[in-house]
């Protein structure tokens, strides 16, 4: 159990770093929370290393789309179309934690934060057209933390970027858009780089199929953000046309395995987003080791954030010599992005 002090500074800095300027609601109820006994006393049977906000809005997210019946779900816009203001929420927000008490806490104990937030491809893009002007091979793609799958879909997606060009796939049904902020400008390809595999690996790969496993998915989505939901219909719908090998397991103990398994033809690509914040330490550091070991017999690149910092890193070796970068700072919902990198200069 975590205790109340650290679930409050938890709550607060949800609301500050995560919520301000994109939910209303949850930024509100955040600060609430973070003075309630109760319902922090609820948020600690939260599962290890789950961030404990996220989970806790899914959970109540999730059974007001269920369908329970109760006031709270006038104030979501997801579940009703003329929302009510958020400033009168909390009072309802509390008694439908406490009148559902046991539901939520199963929740929280059995089910995992694994949002497919497939805007962040937006900002995936170009990382890959970069790994690819490195590489000069097909991409063999291992997510970590894949969830569903979503990301792995990237080359199926169209992305602009604040200009009238379009670039990536450009007659998909699911269309992009970030801000580029900074003076720096990625490398875009007009046309996907070629992916040669798809791999996932999660502690619990999500099935679309599955009905219950989908509305999980749309729970983890805040309710204002209907965008946010109409991008993960359109992604999902992709699920059916494209091949990709969804594994359950630990990401980190089973890379190797998987690495053996690919084509000298192609270059190793393995990449997670929001995925480390949930990973011991020891962990991470296990990661980066087992990258670095492949990387002494196999060209590999690594993009991730949260190991270090929030930022986002591409680190790569080629020909067994070793190149660490940061190369952009992310909005979490992939929303805009502030690219490190020289335009069109190689990385060194």
């Amino acid at each position: 159990m975590v205790d109340n002090e650290v679930l409050s500074r938890n709550f607060l800095t949800f609301a500050e770093k995560e919520c301000k300027g994109s939910s209303l609601l949850y930024e509100f109820l955040s600060i609430k929370i973070s003075k309630d006994d109760q319902l922090l006393a609820i948020c600690g049977n939260a599962g290890d290393g789950q961030p404990i906000p996220n989970l806790l809005f899914g959970a109540v997210h999730y059974l007001l789309l269920k369908g329970k019946e109760h006031p709270l779900k006038e104030f979501y816009p997801s579940i009703v179309n003329h929302s009510k203001l958020y400033k009168d929420s909390f009072e309802f927000f509390k008694d439908f934690c406490i009148k559902h008490r046991n539901e939520i806490e199963s929740i929280l104990k059995t089910r995992l934060v694994q949002t497919n937030e497939v805007r962040r491809c937006a900002y995936l893009y170009p990382v890959f057209c970069t790994v690819y002007e490195k590489a000069k091979k097909p991409l063999a793609l291992i997510e970590i933390g894949t969830s569903a799958g979503l990301q792995l879909l990237w080359d199926n997606y169209s992305y602009s970027y604040g200009q009238n060009d379009i670039y990536g796939n450009i007659d998909s049904k699911l269309h992009l858009t970030a801000e580029i902020k900074g003076e720096n400008t990625p490398i875009l390809h007009s046309t996907p780089p070629p992916v040669s595999t798809r791999m996932g690996i999660d502690l619990n790969t999500i099935d679309l199929n599955d009905e219950e496993e989908k509305l999980w998915l749309k729970s983890l989505i805040w309710t204002e953000h209907k965008k946010r939901l109409f991008m993960f219909e359109e992604a999902a719908s992709y699920m059916k046309e494209v091949p990709v090998s969804l594994f359950d397991g630990d990401g980190i103990s089973l890379l190797s395995k998987f690495v053996d398994n690919i084509s000298e033809d192609s270059v190793i690509c393995i990449f997670h987003t929001h995925v480390a914040n949930q990973i011991p330490l020891e962990m991470k550091n296990q990661l980066l080791q087992i990258v670095e070991d492949i990387g002494r017999n196999r060209d590999i690149f690594h993009i991730y954030n949260n190991i270090q910092d929030r930022y986002l890193h591409l680190d790569y070796y080629l020909d067994g010599i070793e190149s660490k970068n940061t190369i952009a700072e992310t909005d979490g919902h992939g929303r805009w992005f502030k690219w490190f990198l020289k335009s069109q200069m190689p990385i060194q």
